[in-house]
């Protein structure tokens, strides 16, 4: 999982109610440096040479920490969240739960080697919760930069510096980091003899405006395809247009051959020839001539007919699909105006408050809702033997 990360209850400076303080002593705190020694460690020297050439005094940086806390392009610190099992199958009470500690432990051991770009500054293992869970909190970083500073945050850059390069939207540097750190996990349980059952991603687990985000994208892009098939609709409409001008085209050829041609007009018999000469060798194939002509006109009426019934069907299709599009389109436009006035709440209360004080809050709404939702899921199954009842009666046996 992904977290906004709130290094003070990682730390357990504050303890939520679905931790169990008896059991605090049983966390592992690998380190928790705090984050703004850790920018001027990384970033002072970078921002040195930076601030130097600089002729403008307005375009130096004092704080560059408080430059990326208050921007937009970048967040500070990001924090991924790891766990094995459940708190059925991995209960931090039972020996399965003490064998998840062990996994963890191991996975986190080579983290930063393997993970050169993405300074450590905070990680914690919980023992005091449901389920033991791993918290990782990182500054990603890059160097030899050609904009701003020559060492500045970048979490794209970070990755990509360590071999992942995305190359869609499906595929970017950050989905195929985190699948790469998931089969370091899964070799890790290997190990121990847990095989990893892939049940999927944890996109639920998305913010709701991020959900909302990833929803309205893929619309658009289901919008996009159909306006893609409602242009092919419009170059066949087009190119049957084109069709019947060549048939009115045709028709009136015909027309002007009946009235101009001079093989459509009856001849003055000669003086000499007979009624039945005449008949034979002119009048009867001009007729068989002005036959054969109608024939094709009245095929070609036919079938103009035709092209006119599918040029209004289509028409009316694409009428019909224009007007649906408009419709989701000031329906999306509706809900992409009110997530912005969601965001910019959510970032007043940020300025206000603070980001931690927020991610503390946020951090703690999550928790009760999991531990709601964990209680709800136990209730459900309470007819079914714990982990532990199971341990037991393995160990009668």
């Amino acid at each position: 999982m992904v977290g906004k990360g709130s290094v003070n209850h990682n730390s357990r400076e504050f303890n939520a109610k679905n931790t169990d303080p008896e059991r605090t002593h049983l966390n592992t705190e690998y380190c928790n440096e705090k984050i703004k020694e850790v920018y001027h460690e990384l970033f002072d020297d970078a921002l040195g040479r930076y601030n130097q050439k600089q002729k403008r005094a307005d375009r130096k940086i004092e704080n560059y920490y408080e430059k990326i806390r208050s921007g937009r392009q970048e967040k500070t610190f990001h924090e991924i969240i790891i766990q094995v099992g459940n708190c059925d199958n991995m209960n931090a009470k039972t020996s399965d739960g003490e064998l998840a500690e062990k996994i963890l432990d191991e996975y986190y051991q080579d983290f930063q080697k393997r993970n050169p770009y993405l300074k450590v500054f905070s990680a914690h293992l919980h023992m005091d919760e449901a389920t033991p869970h791993l918290h990782i909190d990182f500054v990603p970083f890059t160097t030899k930069s050609k904009r701003g500073l020559d060492t500045r945050v970048s979490l794209k850059q970070a990755l990509s510096n360590q071999g992942f390069v995305g190359n869609s939207k499906h595929e970017t540097e950050w989905s195929l980091w985190v699948e790469s750190e998931k089969e370091e996990l899964s070799n890790v349980m290997e190990r121990y003899g847990i095989e990893w059952e892939q049940k999927g991603t944890h996109e639920k687990h998305l913010s709701v405006y991020d959900y909302e985000k990833k929803m309205r994208s893929e619309e658009v892009e289901k919008l996009t395809d159909e306006a893609q098939e409602l242009n092919i609709k419009v170059d066949l409409l087009r190119e049957q247009v084109e069709s019947l001008t060549q048939f009115e085209i045709d028709i009136d050829v015909i027309h002007r051959n009946f009235d101009e041609e001079e093989e459509f007009k009856l001849p003055d018999p000669s003086p000499l020839m007979t009624a039945k000469a005449y008949k034979t060798k002119i009048v009867e194939p001009l007729f068989k001539k002005i036959i054969g002509i109608a024939k094709a006109a009245v095929l070609l009426c036919i079938h103009l007919q035709d092209r006119v019934k599918d040029r209004k069907y289509y028409e009316r299709l694409a009428e019909e699909r224009t007007e649906r599009l408009r419709k989701e389109n000031r329906s999306l436009l509706s809900r992409n105006d009110e997530l912005n006035r969601e965001v910019q709440d959510h970032k007043l209360l940020r300025k206000i408050f603070g980001d931690e004080q927020i991610n503390t809050l946020v951090s703690q709404a999550k928790e009760i809702e999991w531990n709601n939702r964990q209680a709800r899921y136990t209730k459900s199954f309470s007819t079914k033997p714990t982990p532990r009842q199971r341990h037991k009666d393995r160990e009668e046996r």
